[in-house]
């Protein structure tokens, strides 16, 4: 379970989106209420913050294809066919499209019964991922803090429809953080879910305590960014101290 401290360096960042907490379950989970509403699975999450509740859904609650994702029905064969990326104009070809139905990560049918979303700061489980929505400079300070102790390479892999494939299933089977720029996915876009240019953000389970480890030793802002005196004055003699080690290495300030 996450503690206080570690959702209140989450919570330093301010997102205009709270983050979310995202859990998977087989059986009905105790203490959470239904959700109550029928929306598309990449709604779910910026329900679950701009109302400050906690909630599940099941297979009838999901709209749209984020309940194929999460296992809970086979791919439709038309949509599997190609037919509807092709007439949405998104593909050239069914093929094009067809594609993607072999690719895109699916959870293991039948394991995943109802999926729960809950605003991070009152998560009292262990979640099996934790989907933020950034602005830029925020995005910065997190997604360092996913390579600041590791070194990971940040890789996004994704596609221009089914988008939830790649921030809810995708992150969740593979262990690894991914992301998404809102505006480049299809459905999202259509569905005005969250304004175009914020980072989307997806980190496992399997990553979360390394990226709060990382966050409460890091450096938020960049010393070469900072715009002090002392901060400047620090800069010129870490780097004074390279060309002591180093006269070739030359980096312009």
């Amino acid at each position: 379970m996450l503690t206080q401290e570690a959702k209140d360096l989450f919570y330093k960042l301010d997102f205009e989106f709270q983050p979310v907490a995202v859990k998977y379950c087989y059986s009905q989970p105790e203490g959470v209420e239904h959700v109550g509403e029928t929306l598309s699975f990449c709604e779910f999450p910026k329900k679950a913050a701009l109302e400050d509740r906690a909630f599940f859904v099941t297979v009838e609650d999901d709209n749209c294809f984020g309940k194929m994702v999460m296992g809970m029905i086979d791919k439709p064969p038309l949509a599997a066919s190609g037919q509807a990326g092709k007439d949405f104009g998104v593909f050239r070809t069914q093929a094009a499209n067809a594609r993607l139905y072999h690719n895109i990560t699916t959870l293991v049918p039948g394991a995943v019964n109802f999926v729960v979303f809950c605003p991070l700061h009152a998560c009292d489980f262990e979640p099996d991922l934790v989907f933020f929505v950034a602005e830029i400079p925020l995005a910065d300070v997190l997604m360092r803090a996913t390579s600041y102790i590791s070194g990971d390479l940040w890789q996004s892999t994704s596609s221009c429809v089914l988008s939830c494939a790649w921030l809810f299933g995708y992150p969740y089977v593979s262990g690894k953080v991914n992301y998404t720029v809102s505006g480049l996915g299809h459905g999202m876009r259509r569905r005005k879910v969250y304004p175009s240019g914020r980072m989307l953000i997806s980190i496992p389970y399997a990553k979360l305590s390394e990226v709060i480890e990382a966050m409460g030793q890091m450096d938020w802002e960049l010393i070469a960014l900072k715009e002090d005196d002392e901060s400047k004055a620090e800069l010129r003699a870490r780097m004074d101290r390279w060309q002591e080690m180093s006269p070739d290495f030359v980096l312009k300030r």
